[in-house]
């Protein structure tokens, strides 16, 4: 979700340093300070029952469809979502809104062909499923890497984008004070799921939800009411501002061939990596039941769906409100329309509120982040692959809490290390290697009863390795005024987003590879895991080998 965000990044900054800050940092820090005293006590009250593995991966399967489908929303809803398509809207009118369209219709993939088989074939993890009936150790090794590449590199944007958004919120222009925030949300993210786990993560996510869904629908209704509760007012006071162009397709991507050509890349990517985001995935198996868990993808589309078209009233209301050069000039450049729009409306007090239900959004979603990486390494590599499914009691739990503390120490490092440079390319990435590698394995092994390890080992390493370089040799890293290495040159794959290419690959190497494999899977198995994925019989059985 942070690609839009990611993308202006470096502007961002660099406006930071020279615009003065809107509303009172000392307000917005006392509203994020009370968010997070609340949902401490809570985390804290629901740590209680984590005594065993369910317990901490999938909070006991106690969630409700409804409840986990909020959980859901906030975890995807990041601040991203927020800021960058509220501001990508006012800047670019037409063309920002197809974000919002893109990352809600990547949720009927994930509520069509994901959701209930995940649901029913898996345990705790992504690896529980794709491991069912081929070989257990390298496919899990495999899918606890492309895991792995894709928490951390999406977990680092979010990391970053908390440093870059300081700027604005706090008035913090200074690397020093950026990188004393970046450390603080780390630390906070550390406690969240080294305590709380699972249920606390799930806990926080749901208030964030509501309270981003709830202060976006406050300032939708009073945009709305300023311009008659009529929207073609709203438009056209937008277009009187920022120009017809605004209104109409290709102002940002109908430039030339090669931008739209990236737009379907990067759409791709969106639309298809939102089914195989480990995070998301994982949340699948916090219900008690297959359909509780298509409840929940239900619910997310619904609320989802609705802040989108918030979005649309906030960006456009951003634009006639406040214009596109003050938006650009302000700190925090594109992202600071929905802040700027939160100050023009109810001043110091809302703005302090959004900054609030900003900076929870980044806690919330670098929390699920990590409780997934750590749940794919302590359950996928040591339990299963390490200790081969027979770990001492009590300490697949206590290994998934070091790796908690290790991911968060290596986010907040790697965080730092990234401010100030375009790291548009850790989400395109972390997207791409989940449409790449995970979608294509997962279909695979749910719909295809030939499938084989060779294929998934092929699907999923060729997917991250195929993203991974293409990405490398990309404007994005280099040879571009926005690149994350100034002044080189080794760019040779034109698109900003591998997903057109690296997608097809993943796909066309799971076929390829299974069948050039001589080595055969139990057909039993294979029925076993179609009876199961359909029916959901057995499904809190231990896998058969």
């Amino acid at each position: 979700m942070g690609t839009i965000t990611t993308a202006v990044q470096t502007a961002s900054l660099q406006s930071a340093a020279e615009a003065t800050n809107v509303g009172s940092p000392v307000l917005n820090i006392a509203i994020f300070g009370a968010f997070v005293a609340i949902t401490l006590i809570i985390v804290l009250r629901a740590s209680r029952n984590n005594k065993t593995a369910a317990d901490y991966y999938a909070a006991g399967r106690s969630f409700t469809g409804g409840q986990n489908g909020t959980a859901i929303a906030g975890d995807y809803l990041s601040a991203a979502s927020f800021l960058g398509i509220c501001g990508a809207i006012a800047i670019n009118g037409y063309d920002g809104f197809l974000y919002s369209i893109g990352f809600l219709v990547a949720w009927l993939v994930a509520l069509l062909l994901v959701a209930e088989l995940m649901r029913n074939t898996g345990k705790f993890t992504m690896a529980d499923v794709l491991s069912f009936r081929l070989k257990q150790r390298p496919v899990r090794l495999a899918a606890a890497t492309t895991t792995l590449a894709v928490c951390f590199f999406y977990l680092l944007a979010q990391m970053a984008g908390a440093g870059g958004l300081v700027s604005l919120l706090l008035g913090i222009n200074d690397k020093v004070g950026q990188s004393l925030i970046i450390a603080v949300v780390g630390a906070l993210m550390i406690i969240y799921v080294l305590v709380g786990g699972m249920k606390g993560t799930t806990w926080v996510q749901i208030i964030k939800a509501s309270l981003l869904i709830a202060g976006a629908a406050v300032m939708t209704v009073w945009v709305l009411a300023l311009h008659g509760f009529n929207l073609s007012d709203l438009l056209g006071a937008a277009a009187a501002k920022g120009g017809q162009a605004v209104l109409d397709p290709g102002l940002q991507y109908g430039l030339t061939d090669l931008s739209r050509l990236d737009f379907v890349s990067l759409a791709l990517a969106l639309v298809l990596g939102t089914a195989g985001l480990p995070h998301v995935l994982m949340r699948f198996y916090t219900v008690p039941t297959a359909k509780e868990a298509r409840r929940s993808v239900v619910w997310a589309i619904w609320l989802i769906g609705l802040f989108y078209l918030f979005t649309l009233v906030l960006g456009y209301g951003a634009g006639a409100l406040i214009g596109a050069d003050a938006i650009k000039a302000a700190p925090g450049g594109v992202n600071s329309a929905a802040p700027l729009l939160a100050f023009e409306l109810g001043g110091p007090v809302l703005l302090g509120i959004i900054s609030a239900v900003a900076f929870a959004t980044i806690l919330a979603v670098v929390a699920g982040l990590t409780i997934t990486a750590a749940a794919s390494f302590s359950h996928d590599v040591y339990a299963s692959v390490i200790k081969k499914g027979k770990p001492a009691p009590g300490m697949e739990v206590k290994v998934a809490r070091i790796t908690v503390v290790i991911i968060g120490i290596l986010a907040i490092i790697g965080g730092i290390g990234v401010q100030g440079q375009n790291i548009a390319f850790l989400v395109a990435l972390a997207f791409a290697v989940a449409a790449s590698a995970n979608l294509p394995t997962i279909l695979y092994s749910l719909f295809w009863r030939k499938f084989n390890t060779r294929g998934a080992l092929w699907s999923m390493y060729g997917g991250l390795g195929s993203a991974m370089i293409l990405i490398a040799f990309s404007p994005v890293v280099s040879g571009s005024e926005t690149a994350m290495i100034p002044g080189a040159d080794f760019a040779w794959f034109p698109l900003n987003n591998p997903g057109i290419i690296s997608i097809p690959l993943g796909f066309i190497l799971g076929w390829l590879g299974t069948i050039t494999s001589r080595v055969k899977e139990d057909p039993a198995i294979a029925s076993e895991m179609e009876v199961r994925s359909l029916t959901g019989h057995g499904a809190e059985g231990a896998t058969p080998h």
